[in-house]
């Protein structure tokens, strides 16, 4: 069945809303706890279609997983690893789970992962992942769409990526952690989620220094030195980002809890110079409020700590309605305006010339039916829709259920009317009455 949101716009969201676990990161430690001989047990862990995707590629190699959805935990029990396959139909669904590369090759010295395929948002290149390994002494054979690597040992050295890429410096971290010696990650991306991971294998027993910063080092340690441990995973800041957004933009006034400010100091100096309030309430807890029309702003994304992609579709929504035209200018992926057409079928004035979308702002949007096509463009059609006068319909909801766990629910907590329906319980009536049953495919 097609699922959808109907949302009636014009409502103020006020209360309060809580950030679940970090998307970005919790990927990444579930394809670490195949490291450890043991049980490990990582905590607030959002039920998302992608957690359940990666626990479905470690689960076909051999770890076993249970997911407790009421304790938002899970438990991976990766004693035995009887496979170094992860297969095309599992990676194909989500390009984050090719961090298993280098997770397999630290835990067996030998991986054959399926290349992850093309991206909606735009190109995202292996080559810096296959070059760091081949650096740490692996074998590499590309073939029938699979890598296939292998190594004797892993030797640490030096390793200076091109770009900052996330998915790399990840990917050559977990590789790195059971390699001879020391490796050194030059121009490393920063992200919180790198900070996360490196603290993670630490706790399991790994020797990682630097993360955060452009230079990380990665001491090795003996494989059967790793011992399974319980864990944490940072709050999401892209989610804690959207909701903000959401507040301001319905010229709310929401408190908004398990938020670290310091990940989000770029958007949040963002946000006040377009006349947004945001206070410090506690060292986890923020209040997001506007009363006023937004002033436009230039927005330019950089990798972290600059102004982060995922947020880019958002803040154009936001400036859709400002005072003045603002200028965003994408320089990390090529096909990260997708949002654009829909957002013009609201009624937004946007000039789009290549990498860069020229926002003048209008009096107000209206409703309409509109499709998600990725994660963060489907957030920011569902603020939209928020905003704008009348019903907007929001379809591809499966983008959606990638990266925001219970959003209708939580937006309908803070006073949106929006609903989830599909196409057999829609039967024409408003958003108040349509069905609000969550489908979000069961765990592992």
């Amino acid at each position: 069945m097609t699922e959808k949101f109907r949302i009636l716009g014009g409502e103020t969201l006020k209360g309060e809303v809580s950030v679940g676990g970090a998307k970005n990161s919790v990927l990444k430690l579930i394809a670490a706890t195949i490291l450890v001989k043991g049980a490990t047990k990582i905590y607030n862990v959002p039920h998302l279609t992608d957690v359940d995707i990666m626990l479905n590629v470690i689960s076909d190699l051999g770890a076993h997983c249970t997911y407790d959805r009421e304790e938002q935990s899970v438990i991976i029990d990766a004693h035995n690893i009887s496979s170094i396959t992860a297969k095309y139909e599992l990676v194909s669904k989500m390009r984050a789970s090719f961090i298993i590369l280098g997770a397999l090759m630290s835990r067996c010295k030998e991986a054959i992962v399926a290349l992850p395929g093309g991206c909606a948002i735009g190109e995202r290149r292996v080559d810096f992942h296959i070059k760091g390994l081949e650096a740490l002494g692996a074998k590499i054979k590309i073939e029938n769409g699979y890598v296939h690597a292998k190594a004797s040992k892993l030797v640490g050295t030096d390793i200076y990526l091109d770009i900052p890429s996330v998915g790399a410096t990840e990917n050559l971290m977990l590789a790195s952690v059971t390699a001879e010696g020391s490796t050194r990650i030059q121009n490393a991306a920063q992200e919180p989620e790198i900070v996360d991971l490196a603290n993670f294998l630490n706790t399991l027993g790994a020797d990682i220094v630097g993360a955060g910063t452009s230079e990380i080092i990665i001491n090795g340690v003996k494989l059967d030195s790793l011992h399974p441990a319980e864990y944490t995973t940072i709050p999401d800041r892209i989610e804690a980002g959207t909701f903000m957004a959401a507040i301001v933009a319905t010229k709310g006034k929401a408190i908004i809890k398990n938020v670290y400010p310091a990940h989000l100091t770029f958007f949040n100096d963002k946000l006040i110079k377009m006349g947004a309030s945001i206070k410090l309430v506690e060292p986890t807890t923020i209040e997001v409020s506007c009363r006023n029309r937004f002033n436009s702003l230039n927005f330019v994304t950089q990798p972290y700590p600059g102004f982060p992609t995922d947020l880019q579709a958002i803040a154009m929504t936001l400036l859709t309605t400002s005072n003045g035209v603002g200028i965003i200018t994408e320089s990390l992926y090529e096909n990260r305006f997708m949002q654009v057409p829909d957002l013009r079928r609201m009624g937004a004035d946007i000039h789009q010339d290549r990498n860069h979308a020229i926002v003048k702002g209008v009096k107000n949007l209206t409703g309409a039916t509109v499709a998600a096509s990725d994660l963060r463009a489907g957030a920011a059609l569902v603020i939209a829709g928020l905003m704008a006068n009348g019903e907007t319909i929001v379809e591809k909801l499966h983008h959606i259920d990638r990266g925001y766990e219970d959003f209708e629910y939580k937006l309908a907590n803070l006073g949106a009317k929006i609903k989830r329906f599909d196409d057999v319980s829609f039967n024409g009536n408003s958003a108040d009455t349509a069905s609000s049953i969550i489908n979000i495919k069961g765990g592992v």
